[in-house]
């Protein structure tokens, strides 16, 4: 009798803790917490065998839908109303219970005002009751429906309603479990060996591609004679790209003497020729002859592994050719140089601003009149007939020369001319200036020797690195050196443009070579305002 169920004494009996409590009443207490126990424990067992059919229905359908798990919280939900209206579970009874209930309540016949003050407050316990079972079903159902999604449900305090527990349960952290199946998706690794492969694939055939354009090793040499605009001569030269090998090609208008060579062996200066080493395989009918005939891989079989002989046709030498070297001597150059190693060239101020590498025009006038053996006034005309010849200028040009404290700089003294003018490497040559006419026309025929020999087929690309190490752009080195103190006033407007965009086209594989290929709008923009 003394005895109170367990985890439910709170909730029967708060306000009246302490006071009499009459035998009759008790005796009818207990009778309906013996009842509630036996519903309990038989409700219990249908409820949970309801849903271990769910749970095992659930896991054989694989996925439960939100339509299947909204029909199974109607269902709690109603099931939670039926209880709170009798004091029961799905709407079951212990036989005998009513019979025990009507002889109790005859036996102990309570006042109205006790009867007011007890009932209520067994319905509250019965109805705290139901709602904390409820509220653990609804958290097994959850938990059932949401393990196949490897989602765990936080801990819900069983004092909230449903609707709260819900809420709480879907605001859940995701477990560890389901971070990690998450992220581990077989797609993913079947998509990243694809790529892999592909990956793989594509160097492949990069690698595969760049082999294929390389150029057959070989101990011998070709030689191919070529000359400008001739389209035999580009078609040998696509031939001999098809077939990877490497030559040397020899322009004749380029080199002229190379003419006697080729006549002397051929006995004909018709271009285009090929050799192979020594052996002389002729023009471009010849080549596709030999080569249709399957005859030619025979001999670059043979010439592959065979050196060269003495007797075969060397290719272009340094110089070879070339008149930039040649010419009478500079007098007034001859001066200058002896000048610059004489007289004290620093750093000075003037007007109060500092300029490098300059001396003093009266220094200069010392040095003219004592060398020349001039008076004073002829060694400032005569520092002036050097001025007008591009040897040195003033440093703001304010006059050509002068006897006194006026500073000037040597021409390859000038920042200007040092920082971004790439025709100086060995200081001002010694050489007098040849006609601008004829140096134009040697630039004009390496130029399109050059586009012709290293530019690609459709004109679009231009081999740079055979371009470097070529003779030709060692000879435009040499030609533009001729271009220091050239007079190109007196030049006809046509021949001074076709001059100039010669020049510049060269200047351009000339930046390239030197500075590298920009690799942006600012670097592209240095390239072509500094260089």
């Amino acid at each position: 009798m003394d005895e109170k169920p367990e985890g439910h004494t709170d909730g029967i009996h708060k306000e009246d803790q302490g006071k009499p409590v009459e035998v009759e009443e008790m005796h009818s207490l207990n009778i309906s917490k013996d009842d509630v126990n036996k519903l309990e424990e038989g409700n219990k067992e249908d409820k949970d065998d309801k849903h271990v059919e769910q749970g095992e229905r659930m896991n054989k359908d694989g996925d439960l839908d939100s339509k299947a798990q909204e029909e199974v919280n109607q269902t709690t939900r109603e099931d939670l109303a039926e209880e709170e209206q009798e004091p029961v579970f799905d709407g079951t009874e212990v036989p005998g219970m009513q019979a025990n209930r009507s002889s109790s309540t005859r036996s102990l016949d309570p006042d109205p005002e006790e009867e007011g003050s007890v009932w209520p407050e067994k319905a509250v316990a019965l109805k705290n009751f139901v709602k904390e079972k409820g509220a653990a079903v609804t958290s097994v159902l959850r938990r059932l429906s949401l393990k196949r999604d490897g989602v765990e449900q936080a801990n819900v305090d069983v004092d909230k309603d449903t609707s709260d527990s819900a809420k709480l349960g879907e605001q859940a952290a995701m477990s560890p479990r389901t971070a990690e199946r998450s992220a581990w998706n077989p797609l993913n690794y079947i998509k990243v060996s694809r790529d892999t492969d592909s990956e793989s694939k594509a160097e492949q055939g990069k690698n595969i591609i760049e082999e294929s354009l390389l150029p057959i090793a070989t101990k011998g040499r070709i030689i191919l004679y070529t000359r400008l605009g001739c389209r035999d001569c580009r078609e040998a030269r696509l031939f001999l790209q098809r077939k990877r090998l490497r030559y040397v090609e020899i322009n004749i208008d380029v080199y002229p003497s190379r003419k006697l060579e080729i006549e002397k062996v051929s006995g004909s200066c018709a271009v285009p020729k090929v050799f192979l080493n020594e052996v002389l395989i002729g023009g471009l009918s010849e080549l596709k002859g030999l080569d249709e005939s399957g005859k030619l891989d025979e001999k670059i079989d043979f010439f592959i592994s065979e050196a060269p002989s003495p007797e075969a046709p060397l290719p272009p030498l340094p110089g070879e050719d070339d008149v930039s070297d040649n010419g009478p001597v500079d007098e007034l150059a001859v001066i200058v140089q002896k000048m610059k190693a004489t007289i004290v060239v620093k750093d000075r101020l003037y007007k109060m601003r500092r300029f490098t590498n300059c001396f003093l025009g009266s220094e200069a006038v010392d040095f003219l009149s004592e060398d020349q053996y001039l008076e004073r006034e002829e060694a400032v005309e005569f520092g002036q007939k050097l001025a007008s010849e591009h040897f040195f200028r003033h440093v703001l040009d304010e006059n050509l020369f002068e006897d006194g404290d006026h500073l000037y700089r040597f021409l390859d003294h000038d920042p200007t001319v040092s920082s971004q003018c790439h025709n100086i490497p060995r200081g001002i040559i010694e050489l007098k200036p040849k006609p601008i006419a004829e140096i134009a026309s040697r630039l004009r025929f390496l130029s399109y020797a050059i586009f012709e020999a290293y530019a690609s087929e459709d004109g679009r690309h231009v081999d740079y690195r055979s371009i470097h190490g070529s003779e030709e752009f060692a000879r435009y080195l040499r030609i533009v050196q001729e271009l220091q103190r050239v007079k190109v006033q007196d030049m006809p407007r046509e021949e001074k443009l076709a001059f100039f965009i010669n020049l510049y086209n060269m200047m351009a594989i000339h930046a390239i070579l030197a500075w590298g290929h920009p690799a942006g709008p600012l670097e592209r923009r240095k390239l072509f305002g500094d260089f």
